[in-house]
């Protein structure tokens, strides 16, 4: 889509290297994967927990403009999910070619987006379904 990924652990560069060569779906991943053993990048993001030493699973997307648009985290144990992502960018993509306009929950290409103004407030429903927002579908996407 344009961008660039990177993913950053506070792993060491061996442990990536072991990673990378013995997961079977690190295979065909494409992005850089950097190293922060001390935390300190993960420190700048508010995504260092010091009590564990370990970094949060945080996503941040960041516009050409160097503007943090999105971020969210979690604990360790729970991965993202890649689809969830994929879609998130793409609407990211469209509302700043389309900066009138606004993705609705579930958002995906294709579907309907919204004219935010005060006409809007409390009738989101007279022009998103219902099925819409609630209903969570994903394109499936190739990657690598």
């Amino acid at each position: 889509m344009g961008g660039d990924v990177l993913a950053i652990s506070t792993d060491t560069k061996f442990v990536h290297e072991a990673f990378v060569k013995t997961e079977p779906l690190m295979k065909n991943v494409k992005f850089i994967l950097g190293s922060d053993p001390t935390g300190k990048v993960c420190k700048m993001y508010d995504a260092y927990m010091e009590d564990a030493g370990l970094a949060e699973r945080a996503l941040y997307i960041i516009n050409p403009d160097g503007v943090v648009v999105a971020m969210e985290s979690s604990i360790p144990p729970v991965g993202k999910s890649t689809a969830e992502i994929m879609r998130k960018l793409e609407a990211l993509k469209y509302v700043s070619e389309h900066p009138d306009e606004a993705c609705p929950a579930n958002w995906e290409p294709g579907k309907k987006t919204l004219k935010p103004g005060p006409e809007l407030v409390g009738r989101v429903g007279e022009f998103v379904n219902e099925k819409e927002i609630i209903e969570i579908t994903y394109t499936d996407y190739k990657l690598g």
